[in-house]
């Protein structure tokens, strides 16, 4: 049975937002979202402590945690617009793979079905399998595509012996047929892994998949057009998996398995808020958050800025729908409708 509170560290929500508990339904049942931490690593194949990732990710930013974080550009605030609760760290003991994931799995699988957008804060990218599966259970097995950043394409098949880790989450997934390989769009691979047998798997199963050298060749802007073609194409809803390691790790230094040649973090957060504001977004995790191996928090920084701006964006999205509005990028910040008002002005007075 899973418990809903903190595994490591300190009892916090992130950036303040109020609490919910799974176990009564009546707390979330006006949830826009529901943030869920997945403090598990045992999948890791090479350096772990992602299992402290939900709490970095919750708590690292320079500004008060009083649940609101208007944003800048779009103009909305994704804490305070969007009904967002936080349900603290599903139990995951790292010793217990299979019983921590369907831990997840229903965790998920509960928020979806009350209406809610679920956000995992990884952990390891194992968690991507229940994460996935969860929405899946409830829009329908083959009705979710799946947008994936990441240096690795995580569809490996035995991994040291074992059919599930942070390597594998992505063939397992269409395996089961919760995603269809054909709606399965990735986006940062490179380096040196997986080898040829994987890769045939790969392209037999019509994955598309960007690797670094074709998004520097054609532009990230227009791959990421061809990969929403194919995300909403007969399907209920797109699920976004974020690894933190899809970022170069000059920038993103806190990960398990870092590997050169990445986006730049500038790149991930304007494709994040592409991706919310233009899609049908079911579900969210961002994954690889490693905090003993980060350097002055600049990866946790990070993972809690890719929640902010898929949120922040969401919420853009509903009100255009709603208001019948447009959001324009190239708006100047102060435009003459918004300018501050001279301080004489207030009082009465002109100089």
């Amino acid at each position: 049975m899973a418990r809903y509170g903190p595994m490591f560290g300190p009892d916090i929500t992130f950036l303040g937002v109020e609490r919910c508990d799974l176990t009564d339904p009546s707390t979330f049942a006006d949830a826009d979202v529901v943030i869920l931490g997945a403090p598990f690593d045992a999948g890791a194949s090479y350096r772990s402590g992602a299992r402290f990732g939900p709490q970095a990710i919750r708590m690292t930013d320079y500004l008060p945690h009083d649940g609101s974080r208007p944003s800048l550009a779009l103009r909305t605030d994704g804490l305070k617009d969007l009904k967002v609760y936080d349900a603290g760290d599903v139990e995951m003991f790292n010793g217990d793979i299979m019983t921590s994931l369907k831990a997840l799995e229903d965790a998920v699988e509960i928020v979806s079905r009350a209406g809610a957008i679920p956000v995992t804060l990884g952990g390891d990218h194992s968690i991507a399998y229940p994460d996935a599966k969860g929405c899946a259970n409830v829009l329908g097995l083959g009705k979710v595509s799946m947008i994936h950043f990441d240096a690795h394409a995580d569809t490996g098949d035995m991994e040291f012996g074992s059919l599930w880790g942070h390597g594998q989450p992505m063939r397992r997934l269409i395996e089961s047929g919760a995603v269809r390989g054909d709606r399965f769009l990735q986006v940062g691979l490179r380096g040196y892994w997986p080898e040829p047998e994987t890769l045939s798997w790969m392209a037999g199963e019509k994955m598309r998949s960007f690797e670094m050298t074709e998004i520097g060749h054609k532009g990230l802007q227009n791959c990421l057009t061809e990969a929403f073609s194919i995300a909403v194409d007969e399907c209920e809803g797109v699920y976004l998996s974020v690894d933190i390691d899809v970022v170069d790790p000059g920038a993103a230094p806190g990960t398990g398995t870092p590997e050169p040649g990445g986006l730049s973090s500038r790149e991930l957060l304007d494709s994040v808020r592409r991706i919310c504001l233009e899609l049908p977004v079911c579900g969210i995790d961002i994954v690889e958050v490693s905090p003993p191996y980060d350097h002055a928090d600049i990866t946790a920084a990070l993972g809690n800025r890719v929640v902010l701006e898929a949120l922040s964006a969401i919420a853009r999205r509903r009100k255009d729908e709603r208001d019948g509005t447009t959001w324009d990028p190239g708006l100047p910040l102060l435009d003459e409708r918004e300018a501050p008002i001279p301080v004489g002005e207030i009082h009465g007075h002109s100089h």
